[in-house]
Formats: C-alpha cells, structure tokens, sequence
C-alpha cells in the first residue's frame, strides 16, 4: 500500500471511529467532524449496546494499531491481573516499546515508531530491540542507537519537531529528547495515558463473548 493510500485510510477510519489518529487525520476531522460516506453527515440511528461496544475496542485497537488476536491476548492477561480490568488493559498496552516511543517524542505516529524499531533503531537499555511489542519495565531506559542518532528523522525528534503534534509528556516518563533517551519510571495509571477510550465498554464487549 502506497504512503498516499494508508493516509487516506487512516483518515478514514479516524472518521469513523470519531478519533484522530495521526495528526493529518486530526485536520481533517476538524474539517469534517461526521463519518465518512454519503450518509456520514446525517445522524446515525441508535447504535445497539453491542455497536457501541465494538467500536470502542475498535478505537482502542486503532489507537494502538495493533491485531485483533494482540488485543485480546494483553485482554486476558489484563484479567488475571490483580485490580480493574479495563484499567490493567490500557496500562499494559501503554508499556509496548512502540507506544512508549510515540509518547516520548522519538515518532511523530505510531506506524514510524513501529518502523523505527522493526528497523533496529531503537535500543532498551543498550540491547537493540525490533518487537514493537516488546513489554518495557518500570526503569528500563529506551534510547536511540547512536549510530541512527544523526539520520533525519531523530534530528527532526531530537529538536522538538514533534511538539506540537503529541500530547504533552506523561509523569510515567522522563525524556532528555536532546539526548533522545526516555525512561519508564513507573507503571502508567490509566487517567494519565492520552488514549480516549471506555474501556469499561471494552471489558463488557469481551465479556459477551
């Protein structure tokens, strides 16, 4: 799929999940805040309870931009754990490496942080690791192999250039973006994670299943 082609799609389904999921999609649902399609603009019929509970792990999955069956495997886990269920969900998901990377910065969206560690150019405390899903711990430090530190898109990281796109910085992370080091200082807390989702909705839609 050409860059033009996943944009567009993007955009789409940012639309229609009433979500912006890159900040291009953020313009355009300034532009045209209604679902895509000819009837995008016309008001939506009730949504059944179970409409509504598949969208919003849509829009979670979609935040994260992670499978279907990923999802539901971190689900499971987020159910054994000790505590709320939709609260451990979005917290484990927030400890991916590809996600601490958006969020410290180094990426301006979740598909170039992905591709920045599928690429090897990203390093947890001094090991290259490429799983974008790959569980950060609580002080483990992530950082930008040095050898990649002087290519275009760290540099364009390392001076701000994605500021004003992303969310501020949360208390879970302490980022030196000159440096382009950021570490997990702790577990994230549900409140404080910049993801807009019902995850009790969530926990009901897989619970029904």
């Amino acid at each position: 799929m050409s860059t033009k082609s996943r944009t567009h799609s993007k955009t789409r389904l940012s639309r229609a999940l009433g979500i912006a999921l890159t900040p291009k999609a953020a313009k355009y649902l300034e532009k045209r805040p209604y679902a895509p399609g000819e009837h995008g603009r016309t008001r939506r019929k009730t949504d059944s309870d179970y409409a509504v509970r598949l969208r919003e792990k849509q829009r979670l999955r979609a935040q994260y931009g992670i499978r279907e069956a990923q999802l539901r495997i971190v689900f499971q886990e987020a159910r054994r754990t000790q505590g709320l269920t939709g609260e451990n969900l979005v917290e484990l998901l927030e400890m991916r490496l590809d996600a601490l990377v958006l969020r410290a910065g180094f990426a301006r969206t979740t598909a170039q942080a992905r591709q920045l560690i599928v690429h090897r150019h990203i390093m947890v405390d001094g090991q290259r690791v490429d799983r974008p899903s790959f569980r950060v711990k609580p002080g483990q430090l992530i950082h930008v192999h040095p050898r990649s530190e002087v290519l275009e898109p760290f540099q364009v990281a390392a001076a701000g250039g994605h500021a004003e796109v992303l969310p501020k910085v949360p208390g879970y992370l302490e980022v030196e973006l000159e440096k382009l080091q950021a570490r997990l200082v702790r577990r994230p807390k549900r409140a404080e994670v910049p993801v807009t989702c019902e995850v009790q909705l969530v926990v009901e839609y897989y619970a029904a299943r």
